[in-house]
């Protein structure tokens, strides 16, 4: 299983102008800097939630149909699913009929399960489901918790800028990061 961002997000989901006023930076000299910071603090939530905080889309490659006809989209939450293409052993792509899966949004992760199994795929990467992820298409349609824990690690990692070279980074986080992700997180048994 792999999974692919084919489009990343067009926007973020905290301003400059807000993590500017955050930070109570009124300068622009370091705006390149406090933008790279956001993008990397939303990444990181991304990666430690396993969600998608601004529209974006993934691609999910398998090597083997599943044995339940169920395959779970490990992004959360799932918006559509664009397409299904199955590889024949042969190489040659078909799309599958969405009439021929069901998609279940409400669940997490999310999951499709399919009528029947093809034929024969093709050893690797027989496989490849393109869906739309992400709470919308601004940073307003993002939780505010989420919000502010993209706000905290961005003050903590500007606060820490200096102390420690760029390939120290990310130094540490900051006390409350994870109270603030808890909510959000995939919990595995």
């Amino acid at each position: 299983m792999t999974l692919i961002r084919t489009v990343a997000p067009t926007a973020e989901p905290v301003t400059l102008v807000d993590a500017k006023a955050h930070l109570r930076v009124t300068h622009t000299s370091e705006d390149g800097l406090i933008s790279g910071l956001i993008r990397a603090a939303r990444e990181d939530v991304e990666r430690a939630t396993g969600m998608a905080l601004i529209d974006q889309t993934w691609r999910l490659v398998l090597d083997r149909w599943p044995a339940d006809n169920f395959v779970m989209l490990m992004r959360h939450p799932v918006r559509q699913v664009l397409s299904v293409t199955i590889f024949g052993s042969e190489g040659a792509a078909s799309i599958v009929n969405p009439a021929d899966y069901q998609l279940d949004m409400l669940s997490r992760p999310a999951r499709i399960h399919f009528d029947r199994a093809p034929e024969r795929l093709r050893v690797m990467n027989g496989v490849e489901i393109d869906f739309r992820t992400g709470f919308g298409e601004a940073g307003t349609d993002v939780p505010d918790l989420l919000k502010r824990a993209v706000l905290l690690l961005v003050a903590h990692w500007y606060d820490f800028r200096t102390s420690f070279g760029p390939d120290d980074q990310p130094v540490s986080y900051p006390g409350g990061y994870d109270r603030l992700l808890a909510g959000y997180r995939m919990w595995r048994l």
